[in-house]
């Protein structure tokens, strides 16, 4: 315990005086830093080693989709804050005489998942060092060496524009106690991962910004156009082997489109598992730990099919991408209603807009509330319905829910592999998060002559309503 208080205290001591040099650096320098980063964890070459190890020292995912999320996020992420105002004066209302001046945060401390160990570090430091921070990174255990390794690329970027290299580092030999202590001694925690690493960041005593677990739901509509929404589906599904927690765990499928639907998932690639089959992959999928309670078994966790098929027991097609059940009417009995991060899919069946809703609600009340829906139709009135029903995030029309939820060329989502769920989920906000949510505001208010209405103008329409 000692030796973690003494290396993570140390670690802070060096980013605070990395975040103290570059505190009042002006806009253009904090954007170079971003900028050179960015292009550390961006460029073909260092993409490709860090997608390689990842997998390696893992076992999760594929090279070939680690390479398009570091594309796809570090593009995003840094198309979000090129030209942005972070520093300094970032906005002036000239009719309430307000003026906002952004500051940084100070140091922060950020958790990782192995799910995404070197993407989800690429994208949080942009957004991070954006305002003006230091960040040291907490890895898992078990992807503490492509996680350095990201690191090592950024604080490359670092001396190569001449900022503080320490304002990106990381804690090389993770721990349990270790991490605890990172949360105590810095200025604000990014908890990304696991439900206990958020809720340990929440009990820190230090300001949080955590995510709630997933389990991202699908409704296909009979409007919808099958083809497409199946489409998405497979690539959303198959996309790294089911890392992210944004992938579809289950859809539910309109009666009159069903088997249209079951019979393209099964052209892509999908094999639909008999009930036989079905509690034998059950079985492997969800194991008895050390408590004593069922859970996920780690070894299916962002594999691929045939491998998750194969070490259960079951015989599957050569080229199967997913693997899917039906439904069970017990969704909170089911273990299937779960998130399960790995490329096995749920699919159910309804008649009627209003099972539909049902079904959707129960699953994700059951698992996953305040995380992400979605759903594939052309129906106006269906998605306003969802949307002021449902307890969730995000709501992604017509588009696959992993690219999508976290920002996305194709939609106006901000980009992030940090996606709040709202008190639902056990967050702060709903947002997803950004380089705004580490900076300080100081609110510059400015005297104007009074502007103050009439008893009338505010209670008139509402005491002639209720008048006898």
């Amino acid at each position: 315990m000692a030796e973690s208080l003494n290396v993570i205290t140390s670690l802070v001591e060096k980013a605070r005086i990395a975040q103290a040099k570059v505190a009042t650096y002006n806009q253009q320098q904090l954007d170079e830093i971003c900028l050179s980063i960015a292009w550390e964890v961006y460029n073909d070459e260092n993409i490709a080693i860090l997608a390689k190890m990842a997998v390696e020292e893992t076992g999760m995912g594929n090279v070939e989709d680690k390479i398009k999320k570091h594309k796809g996020k570090v593009l995003g992420v840094i198309f979000d804050v090129k030209g942005v105002k972070s520093t300094g004066l970032i906005e002036e209302n000239k009719e309430t005489k307000i003026r906002k001046y952004a500051k940084p945060a100070g140091v922060v401390g950020a958790l990782t998942p192995v799910t995404n160990p070197t993407a989800t570090p690429a994208s949080n430091a942009v957004s991070i060092l954006k305002g003006g921070n230091a960040v040291i990174f907490a890895p898992h255990p078990k992807s503490k060496g492509c996680s350095k390794k990201a690191i090592d690329f950024m604080r490359q970027g670092l001396k190569k524009i001449g900022a503080p290299e320490d304002l990106i580092q990381i804690v090389e030999e993770p721990s349990i106690e270790a991490t605890g202590e990172l949360m105590k001694q810095v200025d604000l925690v990014l908890a990304t991962g696991g439900s206990s690493m958020v809720k340990a960041a929440y009990s820190s005593g230090t300001p949080a910004y955590g995510v709630g677990p997933g389990n991202s739901v699908q409704i296909i509509a009979e409007d919808a156009d099958v083809k497409d929404a199946v489409a998405k589906i497979i690539l959303s599904k198959c996309f790294d082997y089911a890392t992210s927690c944004s992938s579809e765990n289950s859809i539910i499928v309109e009666a009159s489109v069903y088997d249209d639907v079951v019979s393209q998932l099964k052209a892509g690639g999908t094999y639909l598992c008999s009930p036989d089959e079905r509690e034998i992959l059950e079985k492997w999928m969800w194991i008895t730990n050390k408590k004593g309670y069922r859970s996920i078994n780690p070894a299916i966790v962002a594999k691929s099919a045939e491998v998750i098929a194969s070490d259960a027991g079951l015989k599957v097609p050569g080229g199967t991408k997913i693997l899917m059940v039906e439904g069970a009417d017990a969704i909170e009995d089911d273990f299937f209603s779960q998130e399960k991060l790995s490329p096995v899919l749920t699919i159910f069946k309804y008649e009627g807009f209003d099972r539909g809703m049902e079904i959707l609600t129960r699953l994700t009340d059951n698992c996953g509330t305040g995380h992400s829906c979605g759903i594939h139709t052309k129906t106006d009135s269906y998605v306003e319905r969802m949307s002021l029903e449902m307890k969730t995030s995000r709501i992604m029309v017509n588009q696959p829910q992993a690219p999508a939820n976290g920002g996305n060329f194709f939609n106006g989502m901000a980009s992030t592999t940090t996606l709040g769920c709202g008190t639902w989920g056990g967050n702060i906000t709903t947002e997803n998060i950004t380089y705004k949510h580490f900076l300080n505001i100081t609110y510059v208010s400015e005297w104007f002559p009074p502007v103050k209405p009439e008893d009338n103008e505010i209670w008139g329409e509402f005491h002639s309503k209720f008048e006898k």
